[in-house]
């Protein structure tokens, strides 16, 4: 996954039909800056209201995830958001001048391919990610429903479904992030129903915009020649028969083509999130409900929880960088060395480790009767851990020095006290240029954040090893 936010690299736009209004509507998808996230647009509404794509905003999920904020609505938004999202898109802005996105052929193949041939243009900003530290549950047992989220390093989904029909019977599909392959495997899939649901949803005034060009159907038993003609003249399709379950006016793509749109529909809904998931999904016959009351759930609890650590911290595995490889790479020595651990590094992110005891000197007179670590040496660790993350890709036959040049935005949440394991997590801000580094610094106990700053360092040579 990219570590930087990405948007269009111009606009994009497609006419058609929606499937449950039948209303004509055109559509442009605008970039938008950094961390404004997807949100929609209603041209055709005075004032052109905008809805945010997150899970707070859903409204409906009868036959599709319906968005909505007051009296305006957007429907049938989980294909366009599973192609941006999927496709990398984390900013955009999407003008509609009607109630629902078109439909097109049922799957988000047209969208994939507009944005494959417009491209996308890379951001300042960073991408955030939920990162996925326990398991999570939603279920509906009645109807056997689950969907349960895993921590994992990517973003995965498997997905089961099962209609208790003759045709449909136990059909499974799957998406992994690194394979990169949604545009040709998942993105075709088109939208699929039963036979027995159409006349109905016709009746309740839905699907008008429905059509045998752009939805599988499946037929759950055979039919008798009368009924074969009176769907002829439904669907002005003179010539259309059934094969091996489905009417045959398309050719699956896949034999589980049904799973895979399935599967398309929850990466469209999950994209509601707002943050890019490093974590596995497990869906067994999931919905739009199903779906989006996970995401809200996921929300509610991201909101509660407030920023998490990114990287799980158990000190039964060895680390990266134990104390006497810290001291290889930094000057910095006790009792002022305040980092005792490096349990994750890359190009662009550090987590290390400080173990609080009372043996610290700085309790002897901070303060004798209630010790406190002074909010300045919390400051100074996460420094020091950054250090390392700014020295990870210089010359290992150089002494180097890092000098302090900015601190900005520094909170203090909570106190840390004898006993407290502190977890320092940093980001790279931009690349490093000239030596200088910027740095987002966080400081956690327990999974609660007790401090955060942005850091502004200069990195500079003293002599060779």
């Amino acid at each position: 996954m990219s570590t930087k936010q990405k948007t269009l690299r111009g606009e994009i736009a497609f006419a058609g039909r929606g499937l449950h209004t039948g209303a004509t509507v055109k559509m442009v998808v605008k970039p938008a800056e950094e961390n404004f996230g997807i949100k929609f647009c209603r041209t055709d509404i005075e004032g052109s209201p905008q809805i945010p794509a997150l899970g707070e905003f859903v409204v409906d999920t009868s036959r599709s995830t319906v968005l909505g904020t007051g009296e305006v609505r957007i429907s049938t938004v989980e294909h366009i958001l599973a192609a941006l999202w999927t496709m990398g898109v984390d900013n955009a802005l999407i003008e509609i001048d009607g109630p629902e996105i078109p439909i097109m052929d049922g799957s988000a193949r047209e969208y994939v391919a507009a944005i494959t041939k417009t491209g996308l243009q890379e951001q300042e900003a960073l991408v955030k990610y939920y990162q996925v530290t326990e398991k999570t549950v939603f279920s509906i047992p009645e109807r056997e429903v689950e969907i349960e989220l895993l921590p994992d390093d990517e973003y995965s989904v498997s997905l089961h479904i099962d209609f208790d029909s003759k045709v449909l019977v136990n059909q499974w599909a799957t998406f992994d992030a690194t394979k990169n392959d949604f545009a040709t495997q998942i993105a075709p899939c088109r939208t699929f129903a039963f036979l027995h649901e159409l006349e109905p949803l016709l009746q309740a005034g839905l699907i008008k915009g429905g059509d045998l060009d752009n939805a599988i159907i499946v037929v759950e038993s055979a039919l008798s020649t009368t009924e074969l003609d009176r769907l002829r003249k439904l669907f002005n399709k003179p010539d259309i028969q059934v094969r091996e379950g489905y009417l045959s006016n398309v050719e699956l793509q896949f034999p589980n083509e049904p799973a895979r749109h399935k599967l398309l529909d929850v990466l469209g809904d999950f994209a509601l999130l707002g943050v890019r998931i490093k974590g596995k999904i497990l869906a067994t016959r999931p919905g739009h409900f199903a779906n989006t009351e996970m995401v809200k759930m996921l929300r509610k609890a991201i909101r509660k929880e407030g920023v998490r650590p990114a990287h799980k911290y158990n000190p039964g595995i060895e680390p990266i960088y134990d104390i006497n490889a810290i001291k290889h790479r930094l000057p910095h020595r006790p009792p002022f060395l305040l980092v005792d651990k490096i349990i994750h590094i890359d190009n662009e992110s550090i987590a290390g480790i400080k173990s609080v005891t009372v043996n610290e000197p700085f309790f002897v007179g901070h303060f004798p009767e209630e010790p406190v670590m002074p909010g300045v040496l919390i400051v100074e660790a996460m420094a020091q851990c950054g250090g390392i993350l700014a020295l990870h890709g210089m010359d290992p036959d150089y002494f180097y020095s890092t000098y302090f040049l900015k601190i900005d935005g520094v909170r203090f949440k909570q106190k840390v006290v004898p006993g407290d394991t502190l977890q320092f997590e940093l980001q790279l801000l931009e690349p490093i240029r000239r030596g200088i580094v910027r740095m987002e610094a966080k400081a956690f106990v327990a999974d609660k954040l007790v401090c955060e700053a942005e850091l502004m360092a200069q990195v500079t040579p003293s002599g060779k090893r």
